[in-house]
C-alpha cells in the first residue's frame, strides 16, 4: 500500500583485506570516525541521483551497493543463467519500454483461449496472476477487524484504539497538507513572476535581494523545501499533491468501515478456493505505480539508453498482482507465494506489510513452503520508523521466536548520504528481525506508461536486495537459497558509525544495534563470496 511520508525538517580511508575469488578483494568498512571525515559535501548530480544505489562507497563516497563496480570488475562478459524473480505487488506495466523484454512468460499456457492449458489452476496466466481482479482500493486490516464486529477477536480492542488515533491523525494531516500546498503554490507563483520564468534554480532563489514581504516569505518557503531534499518547487508541489491524494485515500477507503473493496467473489477467510482473479497483471490505473517501480529496481533493462538500470541482468519478472491500495489479504499473499514457487520462481520480492494478520499462519506456511523448495523470499521491513522486534509487522517467519524458514530475509532502507543520516527516517529496524539494509530512499525507477519517477520506502530497498540475490543465483546457480541469504548478510559493509533511528535525532544508536547482520548489502562483495562458496 502507499506510504505517506511527512516532510521533516574528500577522501577517507578504505581498508582492504585479502580476498577470494581470483584477484578481487573484499571491501571492508570505512574508518570508524566517518562523521568527522569530509565525504559527499556537494549535492548529488542528476546522474548520481538516478543511480546512487548502484554506486560504490569507496569510489563515489555514496553508500550504494557497488553494483556498477561488480559489473565492471567481476561480471564483465560472463554468461549467467536466467533467473525467475516473482514480484508480489500491485500491478506491473508489462508493456513498459524498460520492462517488456525482461518478463517471465508461461510457455505452457496458450494466450487468451480461456483454458488452463498447463493445469496449474489458473487460466491464461501468461505473465503471472492477478489475485485482485478489477479491485484496487481496500481497507486496512484492523479496519476489517472492526467492520466484522467480532468483539471476541483478541485484536479487536487494539484495533479500536488504533482506529480512533489514525482517523484523527489523518484528518489533521489533510488540513496540514492542504495548507502547505497552498503556501507552496503561492510561493511558486510569486517567484516565477519575479524571475520571469516557471523553472528556476535554488541558486537563483538564494540570489534574490528584496524588501518585499510577500517575496521574502516565498523565498523562505522555497528554501525550506530545498533544505528538505526537493530539487524544485514543481517537485515540492508534486510530492505534497501526491500526499494529499494518499491522505484522501486513507480516509475514504483505508479507514472507511463501510467500504467494500473486494470484487473477486471468493471468501478471503476460506483457503479452499484459489483460482479467483484473472491473468491481467497490469495496473488498473496509471497511479497504481508501486509494482512497476519495484520491478524496475530489480530488472529494468540495463544500458539500453532508457531511463533506469535494474540491479540484475538475466532476470525474468513474474508479476503477481496481490497488493491493493490498502492492506493485502493473507489468503492472497499465501497463494501468491505458492503460485510463484510452483511456477519456477527462484526469488520472491514482497514489498508490502501490515501490523495485523488474522491468518498469519497461512502466510508462514507458504514462506516455509518456499524455503523447502529452495526459493528466497525478500521482504521489506516497513515504513513506520519502528523496532519490529517489538512492534508487530507481517508477514514474518517467526513462531514463538523460532524461524520457520532459513530463506526469508527482511530489509531496511538506507538514505543516499553516509554518516549519521544513513538510515532512512521512515525505515523500520530490529536487531533480531531486520537482517540487512540497502538503498531505499529517493530511488529512481520505472513507472507506468513508459515513465520514470523517484520513490522512497523499504519497498525500494527489498528489490535492490532481490536484484543482488538474482545476480548470485544467475552466475552461481549451484548455491542454495539459504546460502544466498547468508552471503547477502555476511558480505555487506559493516557500518561502525552511530546513526539516527526512526527519523528522531533524539534516538542515535550504533548501526550494529538495528539489524541482525549489522551490514549494508554490497553486490561486489557478495559475488566474490559467492565465487568462493560455489567452489
Amino acid at each position: 500500500m502507499k506510504t505517506i511520508k511527512t516532510i521533516t525538517v574528500s577522501a577517507f580511508a578504505a581498508m582492504l583485506i585479502s580476498g577470494c575469488g581470483g584477484t578481487a578483494e573484499i571491501l571492508s568498512t570505512p574508518v570508524e570516525n566517518i562523521d568527522n571525515t569530509p565525504l559527499k559535501v556537494s549535492e548529488l548530480t542528476e546522474a548520481e541521483k538516478h543511480n546512487w544505489g548502484h554506486l560504490d562507497l569507496v569510489k563515489d563516497t555514496i553508500p550504494g551497493m557497488s553494483v556498477d563496480k561488480a559489473y565492471a570488475e567481476i561480471i564483465k562478459n560472463k554468461k549467467g543463467k536466467k533467473v525467475i524473480v516473482a514480484v508480489i505487488d500491485s500491478g506491473i506495466d508489462i508493456d513498459h519500454e524498460d520492462l517488456n523484454d525482461v518478463l517471465w512468460t508461461n510457455t505452457k499456457e496458450k494466450p487468451n483461449n480461456g483454458k488452463d492449458d498447463d493445469n496449474n489452476g489458473y487460466i491464461d496466466d501468461i505473465h503471472g496472476w492477478n489475485f485482485l481482479g478489477d479491485g484496487y482500493d481496500e481497507q486496512l486490516e484492523f479496519v476489517r477487524i472492526l467492520a466484522n464486529g467480532d468483539t471476541s477477536n483478541p485484536d479487536y480492542s487494539r484495533a479500536l484504539s488504533e482506529y480512533d488515533k489514525e482517523y484523527q491523525k489523518y484528518t489533521g494531516y489533510k488540513g496540514n497538507y492542504e495548507q502547505i500546498f497552498q503556501q507552496i503554490k503561492s510561493a511558486d507563483d510569486a517567484l516565477s513572476k519575479y524571475l520571469g520564468k516557471k523553472e528556476y534554480t535554488k541558486a537563483e532563489v538564494n540570489a534574490i535581494k528584496t524588501e518585499d514581504a510577500t517575496l521574502k516569505q516565498a523565498i523562505q518557503v522555497a528554501q525550506y523545501m530545498f533544505s528538505n531534499g526537493m530539487d524544485s518547487m514543481a517537485d515540492a508541489k508534486k510530492e505534497i499533491s501526491e500526499g494529499i491524494e494518499s491522505i484522501n485515500d486513507r480516509l475514504n477507503y483505508n479507514l472507511n468501515k463501510t467500504f467494500k473493496g473486494r470484487v473477486t467473489g471468493d471468501n478471503p477467510d476460506d483457503m479452499s478456493t484459489s483460482s479467483y482473479g484473472n491473468g491481467n497483471v497490469k495496473p488498473v490505473k496509471k497511479s497504481e505505480s508501486h509494482g512497476t517501480h519495484v520491478a524496475g529496481i530489480i530488472a529494468a533493462e540495463r544500458n539500453n539508453g532508457k531511463g533506469a538500470n535494474g540491479v540484475a541482468n538475466n532476470v525474468a519478472i513474474m508479476s503477481i498482482r496481490t497488493v491493493p491500495n490498502g492492506d493485502e489479504y493473507d489468503k492472497d499473499v499465501a497463494l501468491a507465494i505458492r503460485y510463484a514457487v510452483d511456477n519456477g520462481a527462484k526469488i520472491i520480492n514482497g514489498s508490502f506489510g501490515k501490523s495485523y494478520s488474522p491468518h498469519s499462519d497461512w502466510v508462514r506456511d507458504a514462506i516455509a513452503y518456499a524455503g523447502k523448495k529452495d526459493v528466497l523470499f525478500v521482504h521489506a521491513a516497513g515504513n513506520d520508523g519502528k523496532d519490529v522486534d517489538t512492534a508487530p509487522n507481517f508477514p514474518d517467519d517467526n513462531v514463538n521466536g523460532q524461524e520457520v524458514s532459513d530463506t526469508y530475509i527482511r530489509v531496511g532502507a538506507l538514505a543516499p548520504k553516509y554518516g549519521s543520516g544513513l538510515i532512512a527516517g521512515f525505515s523500520n529496524y530490529g536487531k533480531q528481525n531486520v537482517d540487512v539494509f540497502a538503498p531505499g530512499d529517493k530511488i529512481y525507477s520505472t513507472t507506468p506508461e513508459n515513465e520514470y519517477d523517484t520513490k522512497g520506502g523499504t519497498s525500494m530497498a527489498a528489490p535492490a536486495v532481490a536484484g543482488v540475490a538474482a545476480l548470485i543465483r544467475s552466475y552461481y546457480p549451484k548455491l542454495s537459497a539459504a546460502q544466498v541469504k547468508q552471503i547477502l548478510m555476511d558480505s555487506g559493509l559493516a557500518v561502525k558509525t552511530k546513526v539516527v533511528v526512526g527519523g528522531s535525532t533524539d534516538d542515535v544508536r550504533p548501526f550494529a544495534d538495528i539489524s541482525k547482520s549489522s551490514k549494508m548489502v554490497n553486490a561486489y562483495n557478495a559475488l566474490i563470496m559467492a565465487a568462493k562458496m560455489s567452489k
